[in-house]
């Protein structure tokens, strides 16, 4: 385990982030994990979405590890510098929960507080699903629960326009080569046109490029979304969800409808929604507020 500290750049100012880097083994793959704060404090596990990596939680993993809480941020498998199978198979939701709860019992633990943005909140979503038993608390931004999801977009034609880009997805070797032209254009401009002006700086594009620039990793990356039709759409469970979660929802958000949140809380026992003035991107773009929130919610 190495042990340094991370950067960013919050558009006023540059912050540092003492933290550790770690390789660890789960499921049969290796993940290159990012961890912060006290070894013995309750553990919270970060997981990421496409297209961004551990460093899409930058301006949480400080907040958390000054709060004593020990903060778990793997880059998920076919991301950065994790492993990356070239299987599409190997990217269905069951072996991406698998992996999570395999770095759970790397770490000896048996439970953690989950918080999932994205694809990561789908990944959270299916272990408290299925596995509530690891689950203390379930934090979810911006991501519906997946069996909601496979269902809504089955039948609202405001998803359906909102989801159009996952069948672009789908081809072979197309998305890849439109993601990595132009040194990742692409990328940048869906980012910077899906969220608040100023959400990314140059910096920051400039730390996801060397993570899109990884050998396989767009390939990987993209298997994600192929794998909806090798398996994950089967794999994803209707069940009532008993632990604790709070859903927190930037309303403007370009790719799902908020809907698909309100839809998400009937398959919870005890369940919150909280709205942000913000879009897809809430965790980056109201930090102060949504770091806030995850606090409260998990002191209660």
């Amino acid at each position: 385990m190495l042990k340094l500290c991370f950067a960013y750049n919050t558009g006023k100012r540059w912050r540092k982030v003492n933290c550790e880097y770690t390789y660890i083994h789960t499921n049969s793959i290796t993940l290159h994990t990012v961890m912060a704060g006290p070894k013995e404090g309750p553990l919270v596990i970060l997981l990421h979405g496409f297209p961004e990596f551990w460093y899409g939680w930058r301006f949480q993993i400080e907040a958390l590890a000054k709060a004593g809480y020990r903060v778990v941020v793997p880059d998920q498998r076919g991301y950065n510098l994790s492993e990356k199978p070239q299987k599409i198979e190997s990217y269905t939701i069951d072996i991406l929960r698998d992996d999570i709860l395999g770095l759970l019992s790397s770490l000896q633990r048996k439970k953690a507080i989950f918080i999932g943005h994205d694809w990561g909140g789908l990944v959270a979503w299916h272990i408290a699903t299925t596995d509530p038993l690891c689950v203390e608390k379930l934090i979810i931004l911006n991501s519906p629960q997946p069996h909601v999801m496979v269902k809504v977009v089955s039948y609202l034609p405001i998803q359906w326009y909102k989801s159009f880009y996952l069948l672009l997805f789908q081809p072979p070797f197309l998305p890849e080569w439109a993601f990595r032209n132009q040194h990742f254009q692409l990328f940048e401009t869906i980012m910077e046109k899906t969220s608040r002006n100023g959400t990314f700086t140059t910096d920051d594009f400039a730390v996801y490029k060397t993570a899109w620039s990884q050998k396989q990793a767009l390939t990987t990356m993209v298997h994600w979304y192929r794998a909806m039709r090798k398996g994950t759409i089967k794999q994803v469970k209707e069940r009532a969800i008993t632990v604790p979660v709070r859903i927190i929802w930037g309303k403007d958000d370009v790719f799902l409808s908020l809907s698909l949140a309100k839809k998400s809380i009937e398959h919870c026992v005890d369940c919150k929604l909280v709205l942000v003035d913000a879009t897809h991107w809430v965790h980056l773009e109201q930090p102060q507020l949504v770091n806030k929130f995850l606090l409260e919610f998990i002191a209660e």
